[in-house]
């Protein structure tokens, strides 16, 4: 087993830096002997891993090699099956349980206490060890209280030790000396031993002979040692010298270090010095002009700015901590405050001066522009005040509630400025929509010097007056001139859609020019909310804007833009009042003028709403245009009460009903207003209100009508409504032209079929009852048969339709239908075409039933179709 062991250190562990410690020789249980080694091992390298190695012979030779290898760390149960008696068979449980069976309960054991020793020196894991026997355990830990179980263990570890390549060549010179005699080892030992004794021998002379060389070097290291003390005496000497002089090397760099502390402060001080004179002084030139700068002119406005946002940025310094407890510091805080404080009254007071000049300088051009229909143009205004955008940035930086109090003065002043001019500007408006001044003295609208003080109640008045229908208006003033009803009213509402296209165009740059204003003099952005949380507030009566913040120490709107838009509001507060009374007065001179509004203000809330959406203008403007829409659909709601309310004349022929005239005009009207207008969805729904209104309405008076057919009157009107669409093609009523179509025609012909029956009476009789005949299933001929329709009968019916008979009696048909018809429609002629149609359409099938029901008889119509074709023209033409 010795021999076995060294060959697979050297073969297998050595190259692998291992030291075989254990080995035996086992198989596996209950299978065919296949003997094999587990070897206990460790490396030589730190730290070291224990392993259980199994090594088997190869098949192919004599050598052996590594099969497979555990961590002993992996090894969790080691069971020895039975641990009194001897039993070669053991377990070791890794991932999953080996069955062995050792050669040898001796080796056996052996392996399981070296396993077991390796446990306590390398893991210190808790390994179980079942049916070991304890002595077995115990024979390998060393007696002793203060001995480690390692202790005994090394001893175990190194009773193996492989010798090196000398070691082994050595042995075989040896080996070779004694010629190889290994097969008496006594002899082999007994020289051994003689030769370790000749070598001792030789060792003790070696020493004895050196005796003298010893007592030389102990006097030369007796020398030595004095040298060494000398040297030790003279660095102590040194010692205490150096000494002395680092407590003076000390002393002076306390000294450096205090003078270096010194000089940093010193510098520290200049620094902060310097900080507070560079930032927190403001020079005499800037002083002057805060305390007595000239606000009036351009250089004085300028160097006011630039003081004061010099001021602004010394009182804004970010000063270093400590600095506000410096009493100069307090000191030219202090004088700051105070000029700002004089600076901000001196400017709040100015602007508030020029404000009001502002009024009065405004107010004496009010008399140029009474009498065009201008707005006075407040650039010259707007740009002289930009000057004091700056100061007034600066302002709103460092006294907000002075700045607050000039936002509301400037509303106060404007407002009442605006108003005055719009509504003298609205006044002109209403004035050039009633007509000449002659007229409108007569409504109590009156000029005098130039200046208008004409008053809303005289325009109530005014349109009360004129809120009669738009016909009989226009008919009054036909003596005016040589224009005709429908002229007039075209020229009127002409004048009046330029009028109030010129009020809106006017007021549009007027109140963006203003807005724009506002954003630029009092530094309001008009597309940045302001960060933070703000609720918005207004009082219209105070003319206060207020801000609030959370703290509750002041009151805010919720941005800058929701400001100038309340600003907006209260100077412009008149704008809506007025556009609402003159949209009213409009709306009662002619209905119609709905539409001309509804399309120019709905362009002008699209181009307001594309600028900016939460604007004034465009708030203000979407709101009258509700009110406009409202009349509109008003308009629409009249028109269609009308129709039901129309009564016709029972003496009188209908023709075209007035209604079906008005939809006329007013779908006419309509298409010339909104050509690529905006709001073409609200006309096609006000189509489709009016086309089935006009329907509904037609078809009733039809059924009341008593002296007109009923037939006649929805063929005339649905021809008329017809011919309306066909014209201006109106693309939502495409349905409705069709049905009118269909309507028109239906009842074309029903009119021709009923009108047709009295010409030839008895004749229609007669052959109705022969198809009477035929219905009821008598063959057609056998008619003949029939006492009442034999051939006698027949003869003697058209004898009494001979061709001057039926001229006649086509004759009397065309007055008739003259009588029925109106001239506007002219559909006399078509309708008498169709009539002829028609007649000989029954001449064909009164000559088919005598050929099918009497043939042979040889009974013939007293006239021709080409009778009946000359009947009508001569009666056409005569007429």
């Amino acid at each position: 087993m010795t021999a076995i062991k060294h060959a697979l250190q050297r073969d297998i562990f050595t190259p692998n830096d291992e030291r075989l410690l254990s080995i035996v020789n086992v198989c596996k249980a209950g299978k065919k002997k296949k003997n094999c080694f587990l070897c206990a091992t460790v490396t030589t390298e730190r730290p070291v891993q224990v392993n259980v190695v199994k090594v088997k012979k190869s098949d192919k030779g004599d050598f052996y090699k590594r099969q497979i290898a555990w961590a002993l760390r992996d090894l969790a149960v080691v069971d020895a099956k039975d641990a009194i008696k001897e039993n070669p068979e053991f377990d070791l449980h890794f991932e999953k349980i080996y069955k062995w069976v050792a050669s040898s309960t001796a080796e056996k054991n052996a392996f399981i206490s070296c396993i077991w020793k390796l446990n306590q020196r390398y893991l210190r894991k808790k390994i179980d060890f079942v049916n070991v026997s304890s002595q077995l355990l115990e024979e390998s830990v060393p007696s002793g209280e203060n001995q480690s179980v390692t202790g005994g263990d090394e001893e175990a570890v190194d009773e193996y030790q492989e010798l090196n390549a000398r070691e082994e060549q050595d042995i075989e010179i040896m080996m070779e000396g004694c010629e190889y005699a290994i097969s008496n080892a006594e002899a082999f030992a007994e020289k051994l031993s003689r030769e370790l004794q000749v070598l001792d021998g030789a060792n003790i002379q070696s020493i004895m002979a050196s005796e003298k060389q010893v007592n030389i070097l102990m006097k030369l290291l007796d020398e030595a040692l004095k040298e060494v003390d000398q040297i030790e005496f003279k660095l102590s000497s040194y010692e205490e010298m150096l000494q002395s002089v680092k407590e003076q090397m000390d002393q002076i760099s306390e000294s450096n270090h205090l003078i270096h502390l010194s000089n940093t402060n010193n510098v520290k001080l200049l620094s902060e010095i310097e900080f507070l004179v560079n930032h927190m002084d403001l020079a005499k030139g800037h002083i002057k002009a805060l305390q007595e700068g000239d606000l009036a002119s351009s250089r004085g406005i300028e160097a006011c700015t630039n003081a004061a946002d010099a001021l602004l940025q010394c009182m804004n310094v970010a000063l270093r901590p400590g600095h506000d407890m410096l009493h100069a510091v307090k000191q030219q805080q202090q004088r700051f405050s105070d000029l700002r404080e004089q600076f901000a009254r001196r400017l709040a007071s100015h602007l508030n001066n020029v404000f009001v000049q502002q009024g009065h300088d405004q107010s004496s051009t009010l008399a140029q522009h009474s009498i065009e229909l201008t707005l006075p143009n407040h650039h010259p205004f707007h740009r002289d005040l930009l000057r004091y955008a700056k100061l007034m940035e600066w302002l709103k930086s460092t006294d907000y509630g002075k700045y607050e109090g000039l936002t509301k003065n400037y509303m106060d002043y404007l407002s009442r400025l605006y108003e005055r001019e719009i509504k003298d500007f609205f006044e002109v408006a209403k004035i050039k929509m009633t007509g000449t001044t002659k007229e409108s003295k007569k409504f109590g609208l009156h000029g005098s010097s130039g200046k208008l003080t004409g008053s809303t109640s005289s325009l109530n008045k005014l349109t009360v007056q004129s809120s009669g229908s738009r016909r009989s208006q226009s008919s009054s003033l036909l003596d005016m001139g040589n224009m005709s009803a429908s002229d007039l009213d075209v020229a009127d509402r002409t004048k009046f859609d330029k009028i109030f296209e010129q009020v809106l165009s006017e007021l549009e740059p007027l109140c963006l020019a203003e807005q724009d204003f506002i954003s630029k003099f009092f530094k309001l952005q008009q597309h940045q909310n302001i960060p933070g949380t703000v609720t918005e507030t207004e009082d219209l009566d105070g003319g206060m804007l207020s801000r609030q913040y959370s703290s509750g120490v002041l009151q805010s709107i919720s941005s800058e833009k929701d400001m100038i838009r309340q600003m907006m509001i209260k100077i412009f507060r008149c704008i809506e009042p007025e556009l609402n009374n003159l949209i009213a007065l409009g709306d009662k001179i002619d209905s119609f003028n709905s539409l001309y509004m509804l399309v120019k203000m709905s362009h002008h809330v699209w181009t307001a709403q594309n600028v900016d959406p939460a604007s004034f203008l465009s708030t203000t403007l979407g709101n009258v245009l509700v009110t406009v829409k409202r009349n509109f659909d008003k308009c629409i709601s009249n028109q269609i009460r009308q129709m039901e309310e129309v009564k016709i004349s029972k003496k009188s022929k209908v023709g075209i009903l007035p209604f079906v005239a008005e939809f006329e005009e007013f779908a006419g009207l309509a298409e010339s207003i909104f050509k690529n207008a905006e709001r073409r969805g609200d006309l096609d729904k006000a189509y489709i209100k009016l086309i089935r209104g006009v329907f509904v309405n037609v078809e009733k008076v039809a059924n009341e009508s008593q002296k007109t057919p009923r037939d006649v009157v929805m063929m005339e009107n649905f021809h008329h409504i017809f011919a309306t669409l066909s014209r201006l093609k109106i693309s939502c009523l495409e349905a409705e032209k069709k049905e009118a179509k269909q309507k028109y025609t239906d009842h074309l012909q029903s009119y021709v079929i009923y009108s047709l029956g009295q010409p030839l009476e008895k004749l229609n009789h007669f052959f109705e009852g022969v198809e009477a005949r035929v219905a009821q299933g008598i063959r057609e001929e056998e008619v003949s048969y029939q006492l009442a329709f034999n051939k006698q009968e027949l003869r003697k019916v058209i004898k009494e339709y001979p061709g001057k008979e039926v001229k006649k009696g086509l004759d009397n048909l065309y007055k008739k239908v003259d009588k029925h018809l109106c001239e506007e429609e002219n559909l006399l002629q078509v309708v008498w075409h169709s009539m002829q149609d028609e007649f000989i359409r029954q001449y064909k099938h009164f000559e088919g039933l005598i050929a099918r029901c009497y043939p042979g008889s040889g009974v013939t119509m007293e006239f021709t179709i080409q009778d009946i074709l000359d009947y009508c023209s001569s009666i056409a033409q005569s007429h």
